[in-house]
């Protein structure tokens, strides 16, 4: 393994049902069928525990992350996708927890109220529905008032549309 070789990673933040996962899945198949040696990491599960490290200060996610990553480096990798709702608004923290030299791009995914409505409550049920659907719309606005250069809209397009647009614009297509 190059120890020395830069750490590059596409942070794919949105809010709920904006398709982080699903374009996530679909760029690395893209990546695959170009044999691009690469790690795709869920972030949502790296704090996922009841009560919330979060709220109670601990940075649970990015030693978590710090971890995995490691493993991975030792292991010769060297690129990342990323995916957690405001990983865009977290890149500084993210990057320093990969460690070494990192080049980090951010992409929001964007999707319109109905659209997200529709995917979330073919995902969740009952009254858990309401509340994601909910939780999504405030982290809409909270991410729209971001400074996110790569905005990929995911209405009524294939994920593996969308997925190619994700790694054409963060140049990944390119090598």
């Amino acid at each position: 393994m190059d120890s020395a070789r830069a750490t590059r990673v596409i942070f794919i933040g949105g809010r709920s049902g904006s398709g982080k996962t699903t374009v996530a899945a679909a760029a690395s198949r893209i990546l695959a069928g170009r044999d691009v040696r690469h790690a795709v990491i869920e972030g949502d599960n790296l704090d996922q525990a009841h009560p919330e490290p979060w709220r109670a200060g601990i940075d649970l996610a990015e030693q978590n992350l710090a971890a995995m990553w490691s493993n991975y480096r030792r292991a010769g990798y060297h690129r990342l996708l990323f995916t957690n709702t405001v990983s865009v608004a977290q890149i500084d923290g993210l990057s320093r927890a990969l460690g070494g030299e990192v080049e980090a791009r951010g992409v929001l995914l964007t999707a319109d109220d109905e659209t997200v409505s529709d995917r979330l409550r073919r995902r969740e049920f009952g009254a858990a529905a309401a509340v994601h659907i909910d939780r999504s719309r405030r982290a809409a606005a909270e991410l729209d008032a971001l400074d996110i250069a790569i905005r990929i809209a995911t209405d009524g397009r294939a994920p593996a549309d969308i997925a190619h647009a994700l790694l054409t614009e963060t140049g990944w297509l390119d090598e």
